[in-house]
């Protein structure tokens, strides 16, 4: 009998991802499912981009590429650093790797020591959790509020440190809550890890250009700061480049380092063909992609409208990303079509089996209370969807 490891063993599965394999099989069984449960922009990658990826496949970029990125990516990575958030980062600071979950799980793999702590504020994206267990780390939630927009406060952020406290990770926008930290909030933040010099942060930006607000802070723009963060980032959402797979950081030198060292044993460098798109995608600038996230504006405002006339379901205004996480604990204890509702799990499995709707529980978010719905659909999906639902609770 093959025996697997522990490790694996104990890994949950990822939520997200699992839902979209269900949609899936039922849609090929030909159920009529309307999917948002799936972090992805249903926008096509901009030409201009493609453009660049089919004259480097013309111009023979073949070869393996240098582990932590090409020497031209890295230059429009610091310029765009610089330029969308004022950080000044070397080369040196800069790793490429396949998508911005590599660049966590190498984080992580090369801060973590076993018993080691990592603060995650809740809701939290649905890796977190687990990248941190498998390198031996423990994650150490705390709970937000749909009131506060399921932002961490500082109290709350002194009373989770203790002396095994490693870091802390987050993201703004968040996935999946849909909320931005403003300057004054991560100032406070800050303020409170100064008395704690040890502790890394690891923001979590992909989401920056989806932003409502017309402004994204990053911790690392405070000079106290800069030196102990780790900024992430990436092409997948903003630029609606999923399936390429490009991530990247900028990080204090020996974190960089690091990194580098551990994914020269894992996967070695990226793509060299995304790798040469991107050098396009993020030397442009970022206007070129306003388009996307005008109309995922336009989409928070039906969603919200259209859950808002519907019993039980609590929502916020999300600032950033393209998901809603209302509260449906309303819910709990219910009995829907003869189906009893215990917890949000039930609930999206609900839907999924009444509405032909596809949503995520919020327990894989560390929020046993939420749904997360995208809006990374068209109009027309969105209402139906809504519609659909409606119908299934009411």
């Amino acid at each position: 009998m093959t025996q697997l490891s522990d490790r694996v063993l104990n890994m949950a599965t990822s939520a997200t991802l699992a839902m979209a394999a269900k949609t899936r099989e039922l849609k090929a069984e030909g159920k009529d499912i309307i999917g948002l449960s799936l972090g992805e922009p249903d926008f096509n990658t901009p030409d201009y981009i493609k453009d660049a990826a089919i004259q480097a496949i013309n111009d023979n970029y073949n070869s393996y590429t240098p582990v932590d990125g090409y020497v031209e990516l890295k230059d429009a990575i610091i310029t765009k650093f610089k330029r969308d958030n004022n950080l000044n980062y070397k080369h040196s600071q800069i790793v490429v790797s396949t998508g911005a979950k590599q660049s966590l799980a190498n984080i992580a793999a090369v801060m973590l020591n076993k018993g080691d702590e990592v603060i995650l504020p809740c809701p939290y994206w649905v890796s977190y959790s687990d990248i941190v267990k498998l390198n031996e780390g423990v994650p150490v939630e705390v709970k937000t509020s749909i009131d506060n927009d399921f932002k961490l406060t500082p109290q709350q952020l002194e009373a989770a440190i203790t002396p095994k406290t490693k870091m802390i990770w987050y993201s703004s926008p968040c996935n999946p809550s849909g909320s931005v930290y403003s300057k004054d909030e991560l100032r406070a933040l800050a303020d409170v890890l100064q008395k704690y010099p040890n502790i890394i942060v690891v923001s979590d930006e992909i989401y920056e250009h989806i932003n409502f607000i017309g402004g994204h802070a990053s911790m690392a723009q405070f000079d106290d700061m800069f030196d102990r963060t780790v900024t992430v980032n990436g092409v997948s959402k903003a630029f609606a480049m999923t399936g390429w797979r490009i991530g990247y950081i900028g990080a204090p030198e020996v974190i960089a380092r690091a990194c580098t060292k551990m994914q020269g044993q894992i996967t070695s460098g990226a793509n060299c063909i995304a790798q040469r798109a991107v050098i396009t995608a993020l030397n442009e600038s970022p206007s070129r992609v306003q388009f996307m996230i005008d109309e995922f504006k336009v989409r928070r405002e039906l969603i919200l409208g259209l859950l808002n006339d519907i019993e039980g379901f609590k929502t916020n205004v999300p600032e950033g990303a393209f998901y809603v996480f209302p509260d449906v604990s309303f819910f709990f204890g219910k009995t829907l079509k003869g189906q009893k509702i215990e917890n949000a799990t039930d609930f999206s499995l609900y839907l999924l089996e009444h509405a032909n709707v596809a949503t995520v529980t919020g327990v894989a978010f560390g929020s046993p209370d939420c749904i997360r719905i995208s809006y990374a659909a068209s109009q027309e999906q969105i209402i139906e969807a809504i519609k659909r639902i409606k119908e299934a609770v009411s």
